[in-house]
């Protein structure tokens, strides 16, 4: 440890975190975990009812569309739900990184609010979850677009 204490010594071993070992064992023990544990059956299973769930807030005025497929998901968030108008730029800003990003993690949803299209809020909840995190997940949305509605 000495030679390190002082100057600019420096060992130069080569590695990044991209093929390290240790990384690369890690991957491969994930990619054993997913067939083990049938991590993507149980995915396949389930995506019936994520998307089933989600589809329940149709029923609120600013969501315009649920689409996706297996455990991603995207709420395209609207201004007029008849026409499907979109919000302009000010107001996209304002909505999504004003209010929805910072609300829906207060609420205990990590999500992304995102706008390089139409606003939309992108879920992709851990493969694992099930229809008790899927009811959770639709009842902090619900919550919170409700809100964000009465706000525009």
């Amino acid at each position: 440890m000495e030679p390190f204490l002082k100057d600019t010594a420096m060992f130069a071993h080569g590695y990044t975190f991209g093929g390290h070992p240790v990384s690369t064992a890690v991957a491969l023990a994930n990619l054993d975990a997913f067939d083990n544990e049938n991590i993507l059956g149980h995915v396949r299973n389930n995506t019936g009812a994520f998307r089933a769930t989600l589809e329940r807030l149709l029923d609120l005025p600013i969501v315009g569309d649920v689409r996706g497929d297996g455990y991603f998901f995207g709420i395209e968030l609207v201004r007029d739900k008849a026409t499907k108008e979109t919000f302009d730029e000010d107001e996209s800003e304002r909505l999504l990184r004003g209010f929805l990003s910072k609300a829906l993690f207060d609420a205990g949803l990590y999500c992304r609010a995102d706008d390089r299209g139409d606003p939309v809020i992108q879920l992709s909840p851990p493969l694992i979850c099930d229809q008790t995190h899927f009811d959770e997940i639709e009842q902090i949305l619900r919550s919170v677009l409700t809100e964000a509605g009465s706000l525009l």
